[in-house]
């Protein structure tokens, strides 16, 4: 792939302040695309954006929460007008709640719901009706859906999150087909991380100790090493590349798919 294979693109990546939706941004600028970043954390997310900014990227933030429909609609006006146009949707922002089944508030898998499953169809929505012919940015484009490995496999302990990310998976694909039938021009897939060691993954692994899955922090990360073939946790560069690839020219007949970037943990 070209090192700017993504050159004039305009992209908004939600939760994008820190995390994976961080290295999503910065790999989608060093391809070439112009960058909105998108998160309900404003701090972060302007010390996100002006990072890239300082590698000459034409950059800007938007506060965002995934769930609310007005303020997506503001999102994607802010991207256009920013950026001059919008042809690239990450939609990434998420939360995990840990809770085995027999423990589960129904609270936590109501927000968990929301944001997850909410906020990804709502920002589907409205990357469609922006980047559609007739939109305000009219020219088509690609949405990659940040999904899970858990989506794939059987992981105690999260069990409402892997519903929200299988449903992540279904949405993307139907997505992919009304986007495809409808001439709008846009191709949607989903990644499957892996686990990463961010700020997230790390909390997952102590919430396994606490509610009893393993002895300690090292046993809980070991035991996912031990069941992915590649042998070691996924990196958020990992992540960014594959982003990359799904947005750009090379990927232009790849719709509706779940790209596992898990080192084979889900196979």
């Amino acid at each position: 792939m070209s090192g700017k294979s993504l050159a004039g693109r305009k992209a908004l990546v939600t939760g994008g302040a820190r995390g994976i939706g961080a290295a999503i941004a910065q790999a989608l600028a060093r391809a070439g695309a112009s960058i909105m970043i998108a998160d309900i954390l404003e701090d972060t997310g302007r010390a996100s954006a002006a990072a890239i900014a300082k590698e000459g990227v034409a950059t800007g933030f938007v506060q965002l929460d995934v769930t609310n429909d007005d303020q997506w609609e503001r999102a994607v006006a802010a991207t256009v007008e920013t950026l001059g146009g919008y042809d690239i949707l990450i939609n990434n922002a998420g939360i995990e709640i840990t809770s085995l089944i027999s423990e589960v508030k129904a609270e936590d898998a109501r927000r968990m719901c929301d944001v997850n499953i909410v906020g990804t169809v709502l920002g589907m929505k409205h990357a469609f009706r922006a980047m559609r012919p007739g939109g305000p940015a009219g020219k088509g484009g690609a949405v990659v859906n940040i999904a899970s490995v858990a989506a794939t496999i059987a992981f105690p302990s999260i069990a409402v999150y892997s519903g929200t990310k299988s449903a992540v998976d279904r949405m993307t694909r139907v997505g992919a087909m009304e986007a495809g039938k409808l001439g709008f021009g846009v191709r949607v897939n989903c990644i499957y991380p892996g686990l990463i060691p961010t700020d997230m993954g790390m909390q997952l692994a102590n919430d396994i100790v606490k509610v009893g899955l393993a002895p300690d922090v090292n046993a809980a990360v070991g035991s996912v090493v031990e069941q992915t073939p590649l042998g070691r946790l996924a990196e958020v560069t990992d992540i960014g590349d594959a982003a990359v690839f799904l947005c750009s020219n090379e990927a232009r007949f790849i719709t509706g798919i779940g790209l596992p970037v898990d080192g084979g943990m889900g196979m």
